[in-house]
């Protein structure tokens, strides 16, 4: 028998906003040219307030413009030798070419001695993964192409700009608000400009969702990123990881088989049209895969109403999404755990 309560619940349930982004209406704040002030700091005009979330690089911090009254946020980041600070204005400079509704934008910036303080644009919906395993939200294939629309739109107009995010996963990709469905790219800390003249090459990322020519210590590519779109759109759909191992080698390994499959049962109700765009992407060879101007033209996710009327409106499973959410939250713990006893700190 129902309750009141869970009889209000079920009409609280959230269906996705398909209408098509408007560039004007999103974006947050004017274009701006930041130049990072060493005159100031960001409490002589910002008012800095809760901790919004932490991470490997320091704090992110609400605050707020005195001028203005805006809301944004504010990254702290320590700087410990020269080469960090070439990583800052790297991402400073990355983020200042990056203005795009699908990718989160840059405000202002500071610098002192030991720190920089990047302030941006304020983004509340929290991680896309974490929104769609809501018991509120309704999770579609429907669903499923809209988010991956917004990710290639984002990926689209980085590469347009010569800049490959390189670090493509679950946590770098957040709701613009808790109620709406828009999405927002974040973290260019490992981004990289790209010269198709030079040979770039990189050893770094998230072993689940990297492209085997980093693990290989390869030439890189553009596609590169697409790798890591395509293994986003397989967890997303199904909540299982293509290539998770048992250990982070063995996961490694699998990443540069590039060997993967559509036999488990979460595909089975899956379109063909959804498992031709991943096929598409989870190709070894990088000059073989789609680029992000041509994922959005793919069948899957180009606007068609008489195609999007024949995807299939029944909710998917979220059970294996939630446990992969929840396996990556235990992941980061205890990896915040190991950095504090690197650090000498006491855990009681």
């Amino acid at each position: 028998m129902k309750t009141e309560n869970t009889m209000n619940l079920s009409k609280t349930k959230v269906k996705v906003d398909e209408s098509e982004p408007n560039y004007y209406e999103e974006a947050p704040f004017e274009r701006r040219d930041v130049m990072v002030k060493k005159d100031k700091w960001v409490t002589d005009l910002y008012t800095v307030d809760s901790i919004l979330g932490k991470g490997k690089f320091g704090e992110v911090k609400r605050c707020r413009e005195r001028r203005t009254g805006r809301q944004l946020a504010a990254k702290f980041i320590e700087v410990n030798g020269p080469q960090d600070r070439l990583d800052v204005l790297n991402e400073v400079e990355i983020m200042k070419h990056l203005q795009h509704p699908r990718l989160l934008q840059l405000y202002d910036a500071f610098e002192n001695r030991e720190n920089f303080c990047l302030v941006m644009e304020l983004v509340n919906g929290g991680e896309l993964f974490e929104r769609v395993i809501n018991d509120d939200f309704i999770l579609t294939e429907k669903a499923c192409v809209m988010f991956m629309r917004q990710i290639c739109d984002g990926v689209a107009f980085m590469h347009s700009q010569s800049i490959l995010h390189l670090d493509m996963k679950p946590e770098n990709i957040l709701c613009l608000t808790r109620e709406g469905n828009r999405i927002k790219i974040i973290d260019f800390g490992l981004a990289r400009k790209y010269d198709p003249k030079e040979d770039l090459r990189v050893l770094f990322g998230t072993p689940e969702f990297v492209a085997p020519e980093v693990v290989n210590f390869d030439r890189i590519y553009p596609s590169t990123d697409m790798w890591s779109v395509g293994v986003i759109c397989y967890v997303l759909l199904s909540g299982l990881s293509p290539f998770m191992g048992e250990s982070e080698s063995e996961t490694l390994s699998n990443v540069t088989m590039a060997k993967w499959d559509f036999t488990a049962e979460e595909f089975e109700s899956i379109s063909s049209e959804a498992k031709d765009f991943i096929s598409k992407l989870l190709v070894k060879e990088p000059r073989k895969r789609m680029s992000a101007s041509d994922c959005l033209e793919h069948q899957w996710l180009r606007r068609s109403v008489k195609r999007e009327g024949k995807l299939l409106e029944r909710s998917l499973s979220k059970k294996r999404l939630r446990k992969f959410v929840y396996r990556r939250k235990w992941q980061k713990a205890i990896n915040a755990m190991l950095a504090l006893r690197r650090m000498g700190v006491a855990l009681s």
